[in-house]
């Protein structure tokens, strides 16, 4: 059988349910490269994600999301993780199923509003949000689920737990040793 090409993981969730932290710690735990669709867009365009929102809107930022996603997809063969609002892409959402059905590994990170709420704050860097957080979160995870469900091979509770038992999992769903964690 031959070897998914592609990402090893594509880590999919809404803002701030750790894509960044766990992507970065299993990436270590497997020795390959971290790569995050927020940046990629950022250094495309010479400006933040909350700057690229504020001056252009949110369709303008889901055009280049969309299209950094599938530049990532072809390129990167370590863990990926995509923006919160990447799924809300038909494209993408076909991509992502596509990159499942041939045995590579999405990962839905899905956190409770109250860890989502706490860990996002008011943050700035977090556009999505506006001004009323809580309220946009809720809003968010209800809306955005059932997108995340559709291209997930697995999905992984984040909510009040710590990045090493969150990585573990996501090792497990990878069918990696659940001891190749970080700090291992």
């Amino acid at each position: 059988m031959s070897e998914p090409t592609g990402p090893v993981l594509v880590l999919v969730g809404p803002p701030a349910s750790g894509k960044t932290t766990v992507g970065t710690a299993v990436a270590t735990a497997l020795g390959v490269a971290f790569r995050d669709t927020d940046a990629d867009v950022q250094a495309e365009t010479g400006t933040t994600v909350a700057d690229l929102f504020v001056q252009h809107g949110e369709p303008h930022f889901r055009v280049l999301e969309e299209r950094a996603v599938a530049r990532a997809a072809a390129e990167h063969d370590g863990v990926l993780a995509l923006g919160g609002g990447a799924v809300t892409s038909a494209a993408t959402r076909r991509l992502l199923v596509a990159h499942g059905a041939a045995g590579s590994a999405v990962v839905w990170l899905d956190v409770d509003l109250a860890s989502a709420a706490q860990r996002a704050g008011l943050s700035r860097d977090r556009p999505i949000l506006g001004v009323n957080p809580r309220a946009m979160l809720r809003h968010m995870l209800a809306e955005r689920a059932p997108l995340y469900a559709e291209v997930a091979t697995a999905t992984v509770a984040t909510g009040g737990r710590s990045v090493q038992e969150v990585v573990a999992d996501v090792l497990v769903a990878l069918g990696a040793p659940a001891g190749s964690g970080a700090g291992s």
